[in-house]
């Protein structure tokens, strides 16, 4: 055996043990990921909770424009800010980043990347990360290049951050939004009525 055919087997070999790797980390493909209403918004309390953030981190990153609520900005005392599910898996995604050490200014190249992107388009990406610079995965070949060159030590599969975030909101409060309620003729009151409705439904 030629030294070439040795180093094919090597390599082969690396690229076997970094696919393992990132199917125990998730860290590959999967469409089984549902659509949301886009006329949901979640207040504050709601959006921290399944984001895993505190209120003074939403805060400061609606402040600096990191993440602003995309469902109802604050105008004015009293009023509340309503956060849409993908402003909320963009929280998560950036919590995870942070916890892995990565730099604000990092991220924030990060997140607008993660905007320009389609809702659906989202949970086709994979976030790889070295500790420095964070690269953008679309395809299970790329996560495994990288995982392979030893460069992505960290990753996280949008879609699997879709599915956590999808299962901690299902039991949290959600609020439509007033245009939505002018569509179906309800009143401004009606989320708070559609919420407690449903709470007495899962206590009968």
């Amino acid at each position: 055996m030629g030294a070439g055919e040795n180093e094919q087997d090597q390599a082969s070999g690396e690229a076997a043990r970094a696919a393992e790797e990132a199917v125990e980390q998730g860290l590959l493909f999967t469409d089984d990921v549902s659509p949301l209403p886009s006329d949901t918004g979640y207040r504050g309390p709601t959006a921290c909770n399944a984001a895993g953030i505190t209120y003074r981190q939403l805060d400061y990153w609606a402040r600096t424009g990191l993440v602003e609520p995309t469902v109802r900005g604050a105008t004015g005392s009293g009023s509340q800010r309503l956060y849409s599910f993908r402003d909320i898996l963009i929280l998560k995604v950036i919590k995870r980043l942070l916890d892995a050490g990565i730099s604000l200014q990092q991220i924030r190249s990060a997140v607008q990347h993660l905007r320009a992107r389609g809702t659906d388009d989202l949970t086709r990406v994979t976030l790889m990360s070295d500790g420095v610079s964070v690269y953008e995965c679309t395809s299970n070949d790329e996560v495994i290049d990288l995982l392979q060159g030893g460069q992505g030590v960290f990753g996280i599969a949008i879609g699997g951050v879709w599915r956590e975030i999808e299962g901690t909101l299902a039991e949290l409060p959600s609020e439509r939004t007033a245009e939505a309620d002018a569509q179906s003729g309800e009143g401004p009151h009606s989320s708070d009525e559609l919420a407690a409705r449903r709470a007495a439904r899962k206590i009968g």
